[in-house]
């Protein structure tokens, strides 16, 4: 595979770099049978086809899944009369970009033709034009290691900016200045954080300094995708990294201002801990409790993750210095809930996302109240209701909110812990927790008092709810004889 230069990718300056390479070859050799049979059409056709950016970098990483992405010299409609015939499905949701998708056997096939794009200044979206040579369409990529490509199927390595190199460095630099590439689209200020958390490469400090003297140009990009690049960087593997990198440059008080937020100064007594610090560790630790990849479930949890983002962003807006000394944040759960909705909402989130983070927001502060202990089996079924179908998420965030550095102190509200779910387990078993019910439905309620739909009927089943949170299941009769002395008392 030579490159532009015509210097082999097997010859290597470094150990560093030839194991990058064989990596590649490697990779690309699994990727060659589809890959070459696209490139061969198009080449049948006039055109040329590259593999290019991300799975450039990724095979060279040695991280090369099943979606791939290739650039042409072919516009959109030449595209979709070569693929068409070749492809499993085809999907055109990107041609308004100059991006055709389809799907070839187990592979995810995006194909884009050459093109640069800029914003202007006043407008959320960027204006298109399409490109004549590959040289052209790599300066426009975001890094310098997004900025190669494998000319196919003769598989000539093309590197004008000397991203392998970068890519053995581990850093990320633009192709041209910092200061062109953010001009034309700002949202590669937020890339910039996202990959560094992603592969754990370090920012080059010119980089760094664009992003800081150019934050404010993030204004212009819509919600929709501020979210969609903070999400990747909130699920990667070294989130703290990527968030850490946001808020030095300023970009977290425009797309998450909660977060620097929480860098409260501590007074001389320093009697409460680092906020934001403490943030960051909840969210590694959290991180560090989620199932693995490859079990049913498993995976990064953006619900968990986010609610342990956002865990605290209350306290600013409550702390109170006490007359005592003492520093409090009281009800911070309560205010950081609504706070999380605004900000989520804000950011063009689900409705059921927003809701879920925002219900572990409030009840992460739930546990404290147990003690050693001391719970009722009435409250702890309440704590089971109120946390619903976030109980298992609600577990773990629980336990990452412990950062204290006292042994004794983690050790014991680990087994405190460790006993409330023991309990909710006994419980749960039973009583089907999961699926509380009052003992009495709506129709039964209506039979047994003798009275039409209305006001009254939903009065008495959240009555034989709350019966049944506090006691525990009744049988038939003791509910029925509960139902008609509580409808005599409001007579």
């Amino acid at each position: 595979m030579p490159n532009a230069n015509n210097d082999s990718l097997t010859q290597s300056p470094t150990n560093e770099l030839s194991q990058v390479q064989r990596r590649a070859v490697s990779e690309l050799l699994r990727v060659s049978p589809v890959a070459d049979d696209l490139a061969r059409r198009f080449r049948e056709a006039g055109f040329t086809l590259a593999l290019v950016g991300g799975s450039v970098r990724d095979a060279l990483l040695g991280r090369l899944g099943n979606d791939l992405d290739f650039t042409t010299d072919a516009r959109p409609e030449d595209v979709l009369k070569i693929v068409r015939p070749w492809a499993d499905a085809v999907w055109e949701v990107g041609i308004a970009f100059g991006t055709v998708g389809c799907r070839k056997a187990d592979f995810d096939i995006e194909v884009t033709t050459y093109r640069s794009e800029a914003y202007d200044r006043t407008s959320r979206k960027p204006e298109v034009s399409y490109g004549d040579s590959i040289e052209q369409d790599l300066v426009r990529r975001d890094f310098t290691v997004n900025a190669m490509a494998v000319a196919l199927p003769e598989k000539e390595f093309i590197d004008p900016h000397n991203g392998l190199e970068d890519l053995a460095a581990r850093v990320l630099r633009t192709p041209g200045t910092p200061e062109e590439s953010f001009s034309d689209d700002p949202l590669r200020m937020m890339r910039a954080a996202r990959f560094a958390a992603q592969l754990d490469f370090e920012v080059a400090p010119e980089v760094v300094t664009a992003m800081t003297e150019m934050c404010g140009r993030l204004e212009i990009v819509s919600a929709e995708r501020i979210r969609d690049e903070l999400n990747k960087l909130i699920l990667s593997d070294h989130p703290r990294k990527g968030l850490k990198l946001l808020v030095d440059t300023g970009l977290a008080a425009l797309v998450l201002p909660e977060l620097p937020a929480l860098r409260l100064e501590r007074d001389e007594h320093h009697r409460h801990k680092d906020v934001y610090e403490h943030t960051l560790t909840v969210l590694e630790q959290a991180v560090a409790l989620e199932a693995p990849r490859d079990q049913p479930g498993g995976g990064p949890d953006l619900v968990l993750r986010l609610a342990a983002l956002l865990h605290d962003i209350g306290k600013p807006r409550t702390r109170r210095f006490e007359k005592d000394g003492r520093v409090s944040f009281h009800h911070h759960e309560v205010v950081g809930a609504k706070m999380t909705k605004a900000r989520m909402t804000k950011l063009k989130y689900s409705n059921e996302l927003v809701k879920d983070v925002s219900k572990l927001v409030e009840l992460h502060l739930r546990f404290h109240g147990y003690g050693t202990g001391e719970w009722t089996d009435s409250a702890v079924r309440r704590y089971v209701r109120d946390a619903g179908p976030m109980l298992e998420r609600l577990h773990k965030l629980t336990r990452s909110d412990c950062t204290t550095r006292n042994k004794r102190k983690a050790n014991a509200l680990s087994r405190a812990y460790d006993g409330l779910e023991e309990r909710i387990a006994r419980l749960q078993e039973q009583e089907e927790l999961d699926a509380i019910r009052p003992d009495l439905d709506g129709n039964q309620i209506m039979e047994i008092l003798g009275v039409g739909p209305g006001p009254q009927v939903g009065k008495a089943y959240k009555q034989m709810l709350e019966l049944r949170l506090e006691n525990g299941p009744m049988s038939h009769d003791e509910a029925v004889a509960a139902l008609k002395e509580w409808w005599a008392a409001q007579s």
